[in-house]
């Protein structure tokens, strides 16, 4: 890889997880002809994606943000993730790729916004943000849609191809569904997505011991967290969270 990656630094703002904390990213621009070699290794490194832009948290004196990611061949789905994947198995799920931003989809991420992070910020997004959010990646991206019975669509995931894996972008659902948990059923589909790929990994992003938002990552185990200096390493998320 002969290109230079430029880094910057976002501003301090209130942290969205961590009450009474602010958060500063360091991030750089995706493209040009490398943007998949580039990605593949930040990903590895931690690093997400939102549009154009990759960043990961550098907050001073804070390592609460955790990359995790889930080791595809040995997750088995038990319990509650078992009951998850009976219930929702009447959804038809439409993939897309490259994603697409229908009226449809506007309207069911509007809902979730309202539902489930009301004044987080993303919230007051139009329909020109939200077509951006779904549609502007220099690499390999794809959407999957989950529609019920009568055809009404009730969840969607945002997921990029990686080397190893696929990682979960964004997601969003219906917030009135009386049916078990749709975020956690896209994140059973997206396992079974790369075991059918072959790809040994599903990156779920940061899990963060003191935010309930994050909490639903701990179910998918076994799980990998990058350390500091060890790189991927098997994590026990309950472990850790009794630890804090």
């Amino acid at each position: 890889m002969s290109r230079t990656l430029s880094l910057f630094g976002s501003r301090l703002r209130p942290c969205p997880y961590i009450p009474g904390r602010e958060e500063r990213n360091v991030a750089a621009e995706l493209g040009g002809p490398e943007a998949k070699e580039i990605y593949d290794a930040a990903v590895r490194a931690g690093f997400r994606r939102s549009h154009d832009i990759i960043y990961r948290p550098a907050c001073t004196g804070c390592e609460a943000c955790v990359p995790v990611r889930i080791r595809v061949d040995d997750f088995i789905a038990r319990r509650s993730l078992a009951r998850n994947a009976r219930r929702n198995a009447d959804l038809t799920v439409n993939e897309l790729s490259p994603p697409s931003a229908g009226t449809d989809l506007f309207d069911l991420f509007r809902r979730y916004q309202a539902g489930r992070h009301a004044g987080g910020g993303m919230d007051g997004m139009g329909l020109r943000e939200f077509e951006s959010l779904m549609t502007i990646s220099p690499v390999e991206t794809f959407a999957a849609e989950f529609r019920d019975a009568e055809g009404a669509l009730v969840a969607v995931i945002l997921a990029d191809h990686v080397q190893d894996g696929l990682s979960a972008v964004y997601s969003f659902f219906d917030p009135d569904q009386e049916r078990e948990s749709l975020g956690t059923y896209m994140v059973l589909w997206l396992i079974e997505r790369a075991r059918r790929a072959g790809l040994p990994y599903v990156y779920l992003g940061y899990w963060i011991a003191r935010s309930q938002k994050m909490a639903y990552k701990a179910r998918f185990r076994p799980l990998e967290a990058l350390h500091p200096a060890n790189g991927w390493i098997s994590f026990d998320p309950i472990r850790s969270e009794n630890n804090e």
